[in-house]
C-alpha cells in the first residue's frame, strides 16, 4: 500500500528540466506565485503606509508631514488657516476625502517600501529566460532606472517648493489660495513622476548607443538641437508651469544627456578599438592583404625548408614458384609491347 501511494505522489511532484525550460502551466503557476507574493508585499507595505500617514517611526516625522513640509514652508500670508491655533494644515471638504487620502498615500508610499520584494519577484519571473550576458544588461538598467527616478523625484521634493511660492503669491494682495489635500497632492505626486520620469531620458539614450542605433557623431551634431528640444520638454511637462521649476527641470536633463553623450563617446572608442580593420571596407572593396596576414606579411611566416620525398610502400608479393616468375615477366613485357633486346639493355 505505501508504494502504491507514493506514486501519485511522484507524479506530481514535477521537477524543473535541467536547462531551467518550463511547460506553458509550470510558466503560468509560476507567475501566479509570483503574483501573490508581490500583492502581499504591496498589501503589507500599504498598511505600514497607512499607518506611517498619522504616526512617527524612530524618530522620523510622519509622512504626512514629510509630503505636507513644501506647502507649509511657504509664508504664512500666503496660504489659508482653518485651525484654531494657526497650524499649516490642508483642506478637507468632503468626509471621505481625508480617509481616501491616507489610503492613496499610504498605498503609494507601500509601493516604494515594498519594491525590493516585487522588483526581486519580477526579475525572478525574467531571468530564466536570458542569456547571461542578457541578465547583467538587464539588472545593470533597471537599477540604473531605479536610481535615476528616485534622483528626479528626490530634487523635484525640494523644487517644489519655490514653484508653489511663485504660484501661491502672485495674487497675494487680493486672495489667499486654500488647498485641500487632493488636490495638493495630485500636484505633488505629478511633480514627482514628471522630474523622476525626465531623468531616465540619459539612460534611454545609453542604451541606443550600447545596442547600436545610436552614434556619438550622430549626437555630437545634433547636441544644439537635443538642448532646445529639452527645454521646450522641460516647458510643457513641469505641472506648475513657473519659470523656475522649468530652469531646474531643463538644466539637469541638460547634463544628464551631456553625461549620456559621453558614455557614447567612450563607449564609441572602445568598439571601435575591439572591431578589426576589415569588418569597415564595403562589399565591394578588396580588403588590404597586409591587414589580413596574407603574403606581404612577411613577419608572421616561417623560413621554407626542404621535404624529403616519401618512401614508397611496396605491396606484399604473394609467394610465386621460380617457373612461373619468368612466364609472368615474359607476359607483361609482351603486353607492354617490348621485346627481349628491351630488357637486356
Amino acid at each position: 500500500m505505501s508504494t502504491a501511494n507514493s506514486k501519485p505522489k511522484e507524479n506530481k511532484k514535477k521537477r524543473r528540466a535541467k536547462d531551467g525550460s518550463m511547460s506553458l502551466v509550470e510558466h503560468i503557476q509560476e507567475l501566479r506565485r509570483r503574483l501573490i507574493i508581490s500583492l502581499l508585499a504591496l498589501a503589507v507595505g500599504t498598511i505600514f503606509g497607512f499607518w506611517w500617514y498619522q504616526n512617527s517611526l524612530f524618530g522620523i516625522p510622519t509622512l504626512g508631514e514629510i509630503l505636507r513640509g513644501p506647502y507649509c514652508s511657504l509664508p504664512p500670508e500666503a496660504r489659508a488657516s482653518f485651525s484654531p491655533d494657526g497650524s499649516c494644515k490642508l483642506l478637507a471638504t468632503g468626509p471621505f476625502e481625508m480617509f481616501m487620502l491616507r489610503l492613496k498615500v499610504g498605498a503609494l508610499a507601500g509601493s516604494v517600501v515594498a519594491s525590493p520584494i516585487w522588483l526581486a519577484q519580477l526579475w525572478g519571473f525574467i531571468t530564466p529566460g536570458l542569456m547571461k550576458n542578457e541578465r547583467r544588461w538587464t539588472f545593470t538598467f533597471v537599477t540604473a532606472a531605479v536610481f535615476l527616478f528616485i534622483s528626479g523625484a528626490i530634487l523635484a521634493y525640494f523644487v517644489i517648493a519655490y514653484g508653489l511660492a511663485f504660484l501661491l503669491t502672485i495674487g497675494a494682495d487680493t486672495q489667499t489660495t486654500a488647498l485641500n489635500g487632493e488636490q495638493y497632492f495630485g500636484f505633488l505626486l505629478a511633480f514627482l513622476v514628471i522630474f523622476g520620469v525626465s531623468f531616465e531620458v540619459p539612460l534611454i539614450i545609453a542604451m541606443l548607443n550600447i545596442v547600436g542605433l545610436i552614434s556619438y557623431e550622430q549626437l555630437k551634431t545634433k547636441r544644439r538641437l537635443i538642448i532646445m528640444l529639452l527645454a521646450v520638454f522641460a516647458a510643457f511637462m513641469t505641472p506648475g508651469q513657473d519659470p523656475v521649476s522649468m530652469v531646474i527641470l531643463a538644466i539637469a536633463l541638460v547634463v544628464l544627456v551631456e553625461i549620456s553623450i559621453q558614455f557614447a563617446r567612450f563607449n564609441d572608442r572602445r568598439r571601435s578599438r575591439q572591431r578589426p580593420d576589415w569588418l569597415d571596407v564595403d562589399d565591394d572593396e578588396s580588403s588590404p592583404i597586409a591587414a589580413s596576414g596574407g603574403i606581404d606579411d612577411a613577419d608572421g611566416i616561417a623560413p621554407s625548408t626542404s621535404i624529403s620525398a616519401p618512401t614508397p610502400i611496396r605491396a606484399p608479393q604473394e609467394h610465386t614458384p621460380p617457373n612461373m616468375r619468368g612466364a609472368e615477366m615474359r607476359g607483361n613485357h609482351a603486353e607492354r609491347g617490348d621485346s627481349d633486346f628491351d630488357d637486356v639493355l
